[in-house]
C-alpha cells in the first residue's frame, strides 16, 4: 500500500518515471549493453556475443523477479544480472558485467537519471524565468514601496521586484548547468577504479562506453564516483528550492489583508478554512515554502556521504536511495507549484498606490537627507539626525515642518512636495531591470 507521500500527492508523472524502479532496470540494462558492446569491439569477448539482446531482454525482466533474486543473493546488481542473463542466449549471458563492479552500473545509472531529471527541471525553470521576465516588463514602471526589515524603505517598482527574482532564478539555472558537468559523468573503472580486470584495454573500453552513452568519464575514481558532486547537486537543488521559498514568502507577506499588493488568487469554489468561510489562504505559496524545508534537510545526508572508508564502503547506498529521488521529486513539485502560483498572481495596483501614498514622505527620507547635504550644505550626519528626529518626534516630515521643527530652517514645504514624488526617485531601476533580463536570457538560451 502507498506509504510515501510522493506516491500519491507530490511530483509529476514525468519526474516519477525517471525514478521508477522498472525504468531503473532499463537504465541498468543500457549500461550493461554499452559495456558488453565495448568489450566486443575491443576484442575481449567473442564476436558472436549479442549486446543488443540485453536491450530486448530487459523488457522481459520483471521487478518482482529481480526483487526475489535479491532476497536470495543479498545483492541488487547481481540479482539484476542473473535475471537479465536468463533472458538471453548462453554465450551472451556468459559475458554480461565482465570486469565491472556494481557501482560502475549504479553510479552510471545515477548519472543517466540525473541527466534526464535535470532536463525536466530546466524546462520548468525556463518557463518560470520567462514568465517572471514578462511580469518584470509589464510592471517595469509601476512604483511601489520597497521594504527592508519589514519596514518602509525607498521606492522601487513592481517590475524591479520581479527582476530580482528573474536574476536569482537564472543564477539557479546556471548553477545547475555548472554542476551537471561534474555529476553527469561515466563511472566505468572496475573494482577499486584501476580497470585491472580489462588489462591494457581499460581506457579503450571506457572511451567506447562513454561514446555509446554520450557521457564523459570521470578522470579517476575509487570503486565509486566521488560524492562531492552528488552533494553539490543536492545543494544546488536546495538553493533553487530556497529561491522559490523566498518568492513564495514574498507573496505570502504581500497577500496579507493589511498590505494586499501581490496576492495568490483563489478559484471561486476554493475553500480557505474548514471553519472560517472568509479565508482565502496562499496555500500554493505555503506549499512551496514547506517543501523547501524538506529540500534543505536532504543536503546534509549527501554531505555525510562524501567521507567513505578507503576505496569505498556501503554507507552511502541506503541513504542515497532515499535522498536523491526525494530531492528531485521535491524540487519538481515546487517548480510545478511555482508555475501555478505565477498564473494565479493578482497584482493589486490600487493597493500598491494606496500604500505608497500612505507612506507620505517617510520612505523618501534618504532623498531629503541627500538633498540637504548636496544643496543646503549640511553634513550628511547632521541631515540624517534632523530628519530622524523630525519623524520620531512628530510621525511625519510634513507635520514636523508645520510645527516649526529645526528641519524647517533648511527645507520649505514646496521643496518637500517636489522631493516626495516617488516616481522621480527610482535611480537606474529601468537599466537594472534590463540588465537582469538580458543576463537571464543569456543563461536560458533565449538571447536574440
Amino acid at each position: 500500500m502507498p506509504v510515501c507521500v510522493f506516491e500519491w500527492r507530490y511530483g509529476s508523472r514525468e519526474m516519477k518515471e525517471v525514478w521508477d524502479q522498472k525504468k531503473r532496470l532499463k537504465y541498468m540494462a543500457l549500461v550493461e549493453y554499452a559495456l558488453l558492446r565495448a568489450l566486443k569491439e575491443v576484442g575481449l569477448v567473442p564476436p558472436d556475443v549479442h549486446p543488443d539482446a540485453l536491450l530486448q531482454a530487459v523488457e522481459e525482466v520483471s521487478l518482482e523477479e529481480v526483487q526475489a533474486l535479491e532476497k536470495e543473493l543479498g545483492h541488487d546488481i547481481m540479482a539484476f544480472v542473473e535475471a537479465l542473463a536468463s533472458k538471453v542466449d548462453e554465450k551472451t549471458a556468459k559475458y554480461i558485467h565482465l570486469g565491472a563492479t556494481s557501482y560502475d552500473i549504479v553510479d552510471t545509472v545515477w548519472a543517466l537519471q540525473f541527466r534526464d531529471a535535470l532536463n525536466i527541471i530546466y524546462k520548468d525553470l525556463k518557463d518560470i524565468i520567462k514568465k517572471m521576465i514578462d511580469l518584470a516588463l509589464e510592471y517595469k514602471h509601476v512604483p511601489m514601496l520597497g521594504r527592508t526589515h519589514g519596514q518602509w524603505a525607498i521606492p522601487i517598482t513592481v517590475g524591479f521586484k520581479f527582476a530580482n527574482y528573474v536574476y536569482e532564478m537564472a543564477r539557479a539555472y546556471e548553477r545547475l548547468k555548472d554542476v551537471e558537468r561534474r555529476v553527469v559523468k561515466l563511472k566505468m573503472s572496475g573494482a577499486v577504479g584501476t580497470m585491472a580486470a580489462w588489462g591494457e584495454k581499460g581506457l579503450e573500453i571506457e572511451k567506447k562506453v562513454s561514446e555509446i552513452l554520450k557521457m564523459k568519464p570521470h578522470a579517476i575514481t575509487t570503486q565509486v564516483a566521488p560524492r562531492d558532486s552528488f552533494a553539490e547537486l543536492l545543494a544546488s537543488l536546495s538553493i533553487l528550492s530556497s529561491v522559490m521559498d523566498r518568492f513564495a514568502l514574498e507573496v505570502r507577506e504581500l497577500s496579507r489583508p493589511e498590505i494586499s499588493e501581490i496576492i495568490e488568487g483563489v478559484s471561486k469554489k476554493q475553500v480557505g478554512s474548514s471553519t472560517m468561510p472568509h479565508k482565502a489562504n496562499p496555500v500554493t505559496a505555503e506549499k512551496i515554502s514547506g517543501l523547501a524545508k524538506v529540500s534543505r534537510s536532504l543536503v546534509l545526508g549527501e554531505l555525510e556521504n562524501i567521507p567513505l572508508w578507503h576505496e569505498r564502503d556501503l554507507t552511502n547506498s541506503s541513504s542515497e536511495r532515499i535522498l536523491i529521488p526525494h530531492a528531485f521529486l521535491t524540487i519538481d513539485e515546487q517548480l510545478k507549484s511555482m508555475k501555478k502560483l505565477l498564473e494565479k498572481l493578482v497584482i493589486n495596483i490600487e493597493n500598491i498606490k494606496r500604500n505608497l501614498e500612505r507612506a507620505g514622505c517617510i520612505n523618501l527620507a534618504e532623498r531629503i537627507m541627500i538633498y540637504l547635504t548636496l544643496n543646503k550644505g549640511l553634513a550628511r550626519n547632521r541631515a540624517h539626525q534632523l530628519i530622524m528626529d523630525a519623524i520620531r518626534s512628530y510621525g511625519s516630515i510634513e507635520k514636523a515642518l508645520k510645527v516649526g521643527h529645526d528641519l524647517g530652517k533648511y527645507l520649505s514645504h514646496q521643496e518637500l512636495e517636489t522631493l516626495c514624488n516617488p516616481s522621480t526617485y527610482l535611480g537606474s531601476y529601468d537599466k537594472l531591470i534590463d540588465r537582469a533580463i538580458q543576463y537571464a536570457k543569456r543563461v536560458i538560451g533565449e538571447q536574440q
